[in-house]
């Protein structure tokens, strides 16, 4: 089949083929991993498959989608409510994309940072860096990284990231991050779409957040049928730049993007997305450069943007704080760039996010 191009793929671009091989044989292979995800969760709900439980609560954000809907963000916002609330969490993450073959890397032990990107993943790296006080570990068994937590920094809540598929352990509060305009992707099922999970799998949440999503738009009318089916509370939650951070040249407000021709590049799961934010800020976008999500860049990544910069004669080079977690060990690359910081705001309801989450932690037992 040769080399697949996943996002035009599951985007349904009208340049593959609508019958094409690949297509044909991703379906098929969907339908294999559609049971293998039935079966596997069918023995979770039966007890089949154990789920280890700790004896602090536990609070998950995920999704239904391969990346892109928002959870870093959410985590970071999360991590910070509890802190406000007087409460001592700690967040544990699988650690994607980082080299650690370590049971348990401790990131941050909420002082100190203690990895780079390249052992513990951006992702984790990023949170470690927007939460000073918050322990930050990595691992691929949450109960041993969960465990770590709660023994050698006491902590009192335990955030799980991007663990809604993750059922080994037992969670209190599973938080589900939908994407606002594509909230099942193209519907299929991985690979022949971004699915992890059918959609129905959402009864095991305790509530949806979407993001990306404007206040007084219409909720997808499929989220809106799970949601009354399952009993389920909806939330909306929105991206917006708090800074365009510059490590060289003094900082921006978002604002002053407006009129500026620019030059942005990014390694993340849905680059269109940043590009229509920087868009909305009214910038001038001569050129735009996405590469693959979590990307290693390397030297003549670097030596050809470089080139592609220079040509452009753009006022700012802007990429995604994520990105920059990638580029720390090329500082004098990261001089010439601006990095786009974001945070997530959760729109206000009755009840709100905050007091439903506070509320469900407060109905157990620990």
């Amino acid at each position: 089949m040769g080399m697949i191009d996943w996002r035009r793929m599951w985007n349904e671009d009208p340049s593959v083929r609508r019958f094409s091989p690949a297509r044909a044989a991703l379906f098929l292979f969907s339908l294999v991993y559609r049971g293998a995800v039935a079966i596997r969760n069918r023995r979770y709900d039966k007890g089949a498959l154990p789920s280890a439980a700790l004896d602090r609560p536990v609070v998950s954000v995920g999704n239904l989608t391969v990346g892109g809907t928002g959870k870093t963000p959410c985590v970071i916002a999360l991590a910070g409510m509890l802190r406000r609330r007087g409460y001592q969490p700690a967040v544990i993450s699988r650690g994607y994309g980082g080299k650690s073959a370590a049971p348990v890397t401790v990131v941050s032990d909420g002082t100190n940072i203690l990895c780079d990107a390249a052992t513990a993943g951006d992702e984790p790296l990023l949170i470690a860096q927007s939460l000073p006080g918050v322990p930050v570990i990595t691992g691929p068994r949450r109960i041993l990284t969960g465990r770590a937590a709660i023994d050698r920094f006491g902590c009192d809540v335990l955030i799980c990231d991007d663990a809604f598929q993750h059922r080994q352990i037992r969670r209190d509060i599973d938080i589900v991050l939908l994407d606002a305009q594509r909230p099942f992707g193209n519907g299929y099922l991985l690979p022949r779409g971004e699915l992890r999970e059918p959609a129905e799998s959402l009864a095991r949440a305790s509530c949806l957040l979407l993001t990306r999503s404007a206040n007084g738009k219409p909720i997808h009318p499929d989220v809106a049928q799970i949601a009354r089916e399952f009993d389920i509370p909806v939330f909306r939650a929105a991206h917006r730049f708090t800074e365009i951070a510059g490590f060289a040249r003094q900082s921006l407000s978002p604002g002053e993007l407006a009129g500026k021709k620019i030059c942005a590049f990014c390694g993340i799961a849905r680059p269109e997305s940043f590009k229509k934010m920087l868009a909305e800020m009214g910038a001038e976008i001569l050129s735009f450069i996405d590469f693959p999500d979590h990307y290693a860049y390397n030297r003549s990544d670097l030596a050809a943007l470089e080139k592609h910069f220079a040509a452009q004669n753009a006022a700012y080079r802007i990429t995604t704080e994520k990105d920059a977690m990638r580029l720390a060990a090329y500082p004098d690359f990261l001089k010439t760039v601006f990095v786009a910081r974001m945070e997530m705001e959760i729109a206000p309801s009755v009840p709100s996010f905050e007091e439903f989450i506070v509320g469900k932690m407060g109905n157990g037992e620990w």
